[in-house]
C-alpha cells in the first residue's frame, strides 16, 4: 500500500495552474518537499479546516481547488463535507488522504478505519465520490464537476523539511495567485 507521500506525489504529477491547498502539519511539509509552488496553499494551524478554506476559495472564484485532507482532519468537521455536499461548487476536487491516523500528531487511530468515506460522501450529496483507485484523476482534473475522493495509504510519515516560508509569506504568494 502506498503512503501519504507517494500519494501526494501521484496527485502533483498531474496538477498543472490548479490551486492547492493541503491539510495542516506534515501532510503540508510533504506537500512542499514534493513540489513547491505559489498556487499551494499550506495549512500552519488549523487543523480540520482546509476542507472549509478550500470550499470557500472555490465559491469564491473559477479556479480549480484541489484539497489535499486527512482523514482525521475530516472527521473534526464532518460539517464541512455537508455544506460542500450541498454547493457542490464544479471547480471543487476534495482529495481526503485516509492512513487511518492522525499522522501530525502522533499517529493515533482515527475510526475512518471503520467507515466508508465515500459512502458518507454520497449521503452529504456528493454526486462524484471515488476511491482513488477507481478513477483516473487526470480525467477528473479536467472535468467540470465536483469530486470527493478517497485515497487509501498505510499510516506513518517521512522526515519531510520544516517550510521555510513563514505564514505571511505563505499566504501573500498565494494570494498572487488568485
Amino acid at each position: 500500500m502506498a503512503t501519504r507521500i507517494d500519494a501526494i506525489k501521484e496527485i502533483m504529477k498531474d496538477i498543472t495552474e490548479e490551486l492547492v491547498v493541503a491539510n495542516i502539519g506534515v501532510p503540508s511539509k510533504e506537500l512542499y518537499q514534493v513540489r513547491d509552488r505559489k498556487r499551494n496553499f499550506y495549512m500552519i494551524g488549523s487543523m480540520g479546516l482546509v476542507s472549509s478554506i478550500g470550499l470557500g476559495l472555490a465559491l469564491s472564484q473559477e479556479k480549480k481547488v484541489v484539497v489535499l485532507d486527512g482523514d482525521g482532519a475530516l472527521l473534526m468537521n464532518l460539517g464541512s463535507l455537508i455544506t460542500a455536499g450541498k454547493y457542490q461548487p464544479s471547480n471543487l476536487i476534495w482529495v481526503v488522504i485516509n492512513n487511518g491516523a492522525y499522522g501530525s500528531t502522533g499517529n493515533q487511530e482515527t475510526y475512518a478505519k471503520d467507515l466508508d468515506l465515500v459512502k458518507l460522501a454520497k449521503d452529504s450529496g456528493f454526486e462524484n465520490a471515488y476511491n482513488f483507485e477507481d478513477i483516473n484523476f487526470k480525467d477528473i482534473l479536467e472535468s467540470n464537476k465536483c469530486y470527493f475522493i478517497e485515497y487509501k495509504v498505510e499510516a506513518g510519515n517521512t522526515k519531510a523539511p520544516v517550510i521555510d516560508l513563514s505564514p505571511d509569506e505563505i499566504r501573500d504568494r498565494f494570494m498572487d495567485e488568485i
